[in-house]
């Protein structure tokens, strides 16, 4: 018997009953032979930890633009956080963690340059419109392994093209990441906003505060047990109706004084145009995009304004700034 078997009988025995087994898996849009010591989830994983796209999420924005300081959220390191969150309530409720685990590091691979500001910029100029989370799902079944995608296991691809607010996950691994993204994104960005000075702790509403908590250690601590309370032995992820909804007031708060319109944010309008002029400027010279998207362009396989957005997506925040410098601004002149 292989090591891979091995754990997947331990699965059936150790695992809830809401729980996916990876040898219950839908399976891959491709069948290919078994590894003997991973599962498929495990693979996903591993593939998806691998690949090239999740390397470059250590240079795109969370939510400060080119913030001056080390200790400051990047894409990955929210993923990181989101995924650390995830495997902590995937394991209390004896879920599978190798599935949450390949979810949660696979949710923002086709986040853009400069955060939500990059993504706003797609969509707006983008005939068929631009979402991250769709984005990311293309990123891991055409963009990677250069067009051959990672193949990974239907329930991986279904946890991350749902894993925003607007989804609907079709596993429990894949609501417990949901849930995740939700958690960490609020408790570090207020973190991080309290660092750059554009909260203050005291800012914050004092019944969220009373309730969830005054650190951003508590806070976390606090919601995660709630979730873990209100799930255990559910075929459901929620939290409390008064957890729930001194999150979504917490939520709110950040949105009115953090996400928009703050000093975290004074960047922002440049952001939004080095992406439009980037995007204008490799439409009408489709001929400048690298190789391996052109020729699908080329090749009538895909849309024109789909690859630059797969091209442009793609871009570290400084990527995308040394491109814009590279096709506007002269560079100096020198006769040797």
């Amino acid at each position: 018997m292989h090591l891979r078997e091995i754990q997947e009988k331990r699965e059936f025995d150790f695992l809830s009953p809401y729980a996916v087994k990876s040898k219950e898996s839908k399976g891959r849009k491709y069948d290919e032979p078994k590894c003997d010591i991973r599962t498929d989830f495990q693979r996903d994983r591993d593939r998806i930890l691998h690949c090239k796209t999740f390397r470059r999420l250590k240079h795109k924005t969370q939510v400060f633009i080119s913030p001056e300081g080390d200790h400051y959220r990047t894409r990955l390191t929210h993923t990181l956080e989101v995924a650390q969150i995830a495997r902590t309530i995937a394991r209390a409720l004896s879920l599978n963690e190798d599935l949450t685990e390949a979810i949660a590091l696979g949710h923002d691979l086709g986040h853009t340059p400069f955060g939500h500001t990059g993504e706003y910029v797609l969509n707006e100029v983008c005939p068929m419109g631009f979402s991250h989370s769709e984005q990311s799902l293309r990123v891991v079944e055409i963009l990677e392994r250069n067009g051959k995608g990672l193949n990974l296991t239907w329930e991986v691809r279904d946890g991350i093209i749902n894993h925003q607010t607007k989804g609907n996950p079709s596993t429990l691994e894949g609501k417990v990441v949901q849930i995740s993204d939700k958690i960490a994104y609020i408790n570090h960005d207020i973190d991080d906003a309290i660092r750059g000075k554009v909260l203050k702790e005291t800012d914050l509403p004092k019944d969220c505060v009373e309730i969830l908590g005054n650190s951003f250690g508590e806070r976390i601590n606090t919601m995660i047990i709630d979730v873990i309370k209100n799930s255990i032995h559910q075929p459901d992820i929620k939290m409390s109706d008064e957890i729930g909804k001194m999150v979504k007031k917490l939520r709110a708060f950040m949105f009115e004084h953090v996400y928009i319109g703050s000093q975290a944010k004074n960047q922002e309008k440049k952001a939004e145009y080095i992406v439009e002029q980037l995007y204008y400027y490799f439409i009408k010279h489709p001929e400048s995009i690298p190789k391996e998207f052109y020729l699908h362009y080329k090749s009538g396989d895909e849309m024109k304004e789909r690859i630059v957005c797969d091209y442009i997506a793609g871009m570290t925040d400084r990527y995308a700034i040394n491109k814009y410098m590279e096709i506007y601004v002269p560079s100096s002149w020198n006769i040797l």
